[in-house]
């Protein structure tokens, strides 16, 4: 029997806002990312995941079942849970003899893998292990990225998915009081990534800008490289691709520096100071000896220029 395809159309107000809300956005919200694990699991994967999840919250969804995925054999099922969940995200957590302790970090694109990076858990310390006040809810971070990050293809990527994990909403200006938290991503020279988040405090230091001072709370963790899949270049370009209505048409002599100032270069012709408007006062007024100086000198450039063409006109008749 063939089946046939129908496109269903909502009936209802909120069907039709659920379904926009799907479609692609010009500026998209903050990535929902999903937190499962496969078939078994350490104490120390599950921690560091709710750990993960606490500072993702609230764009972020957490399945406390069991999963009998293997992703790097067949990602089908991670794809379907993507895809349920909307979650362009997800971070599975599982424990092997032959891999222990293990993470993969991965992204999608269309509902289709886009790229996942496998991780070793070698240390860790959860928000529990810290005391103090932790961050609110939903505050946007500051990602610092310490080290060679550029050195290969996996630690390049590995980047962008953790830029993508934790970044929230778009904005155009930050307030000094907004920055609350900060997370540190360093690669060592062992080829490690230590992980490290703080809170940002603001104290007294006498002057207009505040002092300020870190305190970590956690969590804190130690990675190593294990298995990558990496996207075909084609792939990653259609993903990057921005649309027209958010390309930034180039505006003849106006350039941007480093810092994101604007800078403008005006090209002006010539400037006759001289027959400028002032301020008509006595003082800036010109006397009549001034004045009879100025006609003096138009007749002697009239008469220069009348002896040039006479001149010229003789050497014609000369050589004729």
């Amino acid at each position: 029997m063939s089946v046939i395809k129908r496109v269903v159309k909502a009936t209802t107000r909120k069907g039709k806002k659920v379904l926009t809300s799907r479609e692609p956005q010009l500026v998209e919200g903050p990535k929902r990312a999903a937190f499962f694990w496969g078939r078994k699991t350490s104490e120390l994967v599950r921690n560091l995941l709710k750990d993960l999840y606490v500072l993702k919250k609230p764009d972020a969804i957490f399945l406390n079942k069991k999963n009998n995925i293997t992703v790097f054999e067949n990602v089908t099922p991670v794809e379907a849970i993507c895809k349920k969940y909307e979650t362009p995200l997800f971070a599975m957590g599982s424990h092997s003899k032959k891999r222990p302790n293990n993470v993969v970090f991965g992204r999608m694109f269309n509902y289709s893998l886009l790229d996942m990076v496998e991780l070793g858990i070698d240390t860790y310390e959860g928000l529990k292990d810290f005391a103090g006040a932790k961050v609110t809810l939903g505050v946007k971070p500051c990602l610092i990225f310490n080290g060679p990050w550029d050195q290969s293809d996996e630690l390049k990527q590995l980047k962008s998915i953790f830029v993508d994990l934790f970044h929230k909403e778009h904005v155009e200006q930050l307030s000094l009081q907004g920055l609350e938290h900060a997370i540190s991503f360093t690669v060592t020279p062992e080829g490690k990534i230590a992980v490290r988040s703080y809170k940002v405090l603001l104290k007294k230091s006498g002057l207009r800008t505040p002092r300020i001072e870190l305190e970590e709370i956690g969590p804190r963790f130690d990675m190593s490289l294990r298995r990558s899949k990496l996207p075909s270049e084609d792939l990653m370009k259609q993903a990057c691709k921005k649309p027209k209505e958010l390309k930034v048409i180039k505006k003849k002599n106006i350039d941007k520096d480093a810092l994101g100032n604007t800078k403008g270069r005006i090209h002006i012709g010539k400037q006759e100071i001289y027959k400028i408007q002032t301020r008509k006062m006595k003082g800036l007024k010109k006397t009549a000896r001034e004045k009879k100086m100025e006609q003096l000198l138009k007749q002697q450039e009239k008469s220069t220029t009348n002896n040039v063409q006479k001149t010229k006109k003789m050497r014609i008749e000369i050589v004729e």
